[in-house]
């Protein structure tokens, strides 16, 4: 993504204003969730004149972290469940959480998980 600059027998690398550039698009990019074959393809598109192509690839990432975050909910609910009952300790078993995960008892929202 990034072309390595030459370096001088002894010394060290210098980037231009334009590596600099590029690396803040990469940072961004990746903060938005962008895997780095994903950026590559950014950077294809990165003139501008693709903003059609660039859109379906947002739009991509945008329902995959919709995605994500409705998973991260169900989980939430599910934990949310058995933390209330490690602290009531509810059932015949001494934690909840650890008789879950060993499959002995399931949490009212696991079937959501």
């Amino acid at each position: 993504m990034l072309p390595e600059p030459d370096k001088p027998y002894g010394s060290i690398r210098r980037y231009g204003e334009t590596d600099v550039t590029r690396v803040r698009f990469v940072k961004s990019a990746q903060r938005l969730g962008f895997s780095l074959d994903e950026i590559a393809e950014l950077l294809r598109l990165e003139d501008g004149t693709h903003c059609e192509e660039a859109s379906s690839l947002a739009e991509h990432k945008l329902k995959d972290v919709r995605e994500r975050m409705a998973d991260l909910a169900r989980m939430e609910a599910v934990l949310s469940d058995l933390v209330c009952a490690c602290h009531a300790r509810k059932g015949n078993v001494s934690c909840p959480l650890i008789a879950s995960l060993q499959g002995k008892k399931e949490p009212r929202s696991a079937d959501a998980v």
